[in-house]
């Protein structure tokens, strides 16, 4: 497989990443998981913008302009002979000496890979999460950072709890996305999602929904989910019907059955999603 890394195209099993990269050591980095399809990647220039901004936050240099980086990602596309992918970019500040400050000269790793496209379809059924919740104050839950442990300890849990997907609640015990997507609910002819105040990140497809297809903003509980006559999660790699939450359905289906609601049968009808 051929991947990206600093400047260049390389063969995996010979790119090297140095052991005191604190991208590894300390997760001080970000990164962005782009579709591509029919050989180009999709809303290439938010993702960037997200990038860029995410950066800005960390005080965390970019090396490469993002013109370069467009560049680098179409070459990458145009090796790897993948018309239907994913692309991850992959930013972290680099070498440094040990302890948390960061160095002031730091020199940040780039690294760009291209996989198959694994898309999300399937129907889920998710759990509410006891094991960790998400940290509205904090500015990193407005970013994707490289340290995805709140997410991964979430994952765990539904896993051991036999199901798909688990729900993040913030400290103030309202709902801020799932652990790998937005949630959108359907309630009373309104299609809301958390806020970014709540914790939710602010998601590349979250942003087109709420341009495109008239969705708001607003704080929502678990008892929103009873009320809600759809739900549905979201993010770049795809749109999935949420069905049911700790083995309550949503929307008055029983569990285990229906796919497509309305809703989301008008989202998959946007080319622009």
């Amino acid at each position: 497989m051929t991947v990206w890394l600093n400047g260049r195209l390389v063969e995996d099993a010979a790119a090297r990443i140095d052991p005191a990269d604190r991208g590894f050591t300390l997760g001080d980095g970000l990164f962005e998981t782009i579709r591509v399809k029919d050989g180009a990647p999709r809303h290439l220039s938010r993702h960037l913008d997200r990038l860029a901004a995410g950066a800005a936050l960390l005080r965390l240099p970019l090396p490469y302009d993002l013109a370069a980086l467009s560049d680098a990602m179409a070459a990458l596309v145009a090796a790897g002979g993948i018309a239907d992918g994913v692309l991850r970019l992959t930013l972290s500040r680099g070498t440094g000496a040990r302890g948390v400050l960061p160095p002031a000269d730091a020199s940040p790793t780039v690294l760009i890979t291209l996989a198959p496209a694994a898309h999300m379809t399937a129907p889920v059924a998710a759990v509410i999460a006891r094991s960790t919740r998400r940290n509205e104050h904090s500015p990193l839950s407005r970013l994707k950072s490289l340290n995805y442990l709140d997410s991964i300890l979430a994952r765990q849990e539904a896993a051991e709890r036999g199901a798909d997907e688990a729900l993040l609640l913030n400290g103030a015990g309202r709902l801020a996305e799932s652990s790998v997507a937005t949630l959108f609910l359907s309630v009373g002819g309104r299609l809301l999602t958390p806020p970014v105040a709540d914790g939710a990140l602010p998601g590349i497809r979250r942003a087109l929904v709420l341009e495109r297809h008239g969705a708001e903003e607003a704080p929502l509980t678990p008892a929103d989910l009873a009320r809600a006559d759809e739900a549905v999660l979201t993010n770049s790699l795809g749109l999935r019907p949420l069905l049911s939450v700790d083995g309550r359905p949503i929307g008055g289906r029983p569990v285990g059955t229906g796919s497509a609601g309305p809703v989301l049968a008008r989202l998959l009808d946007d080319p622009e999603l």
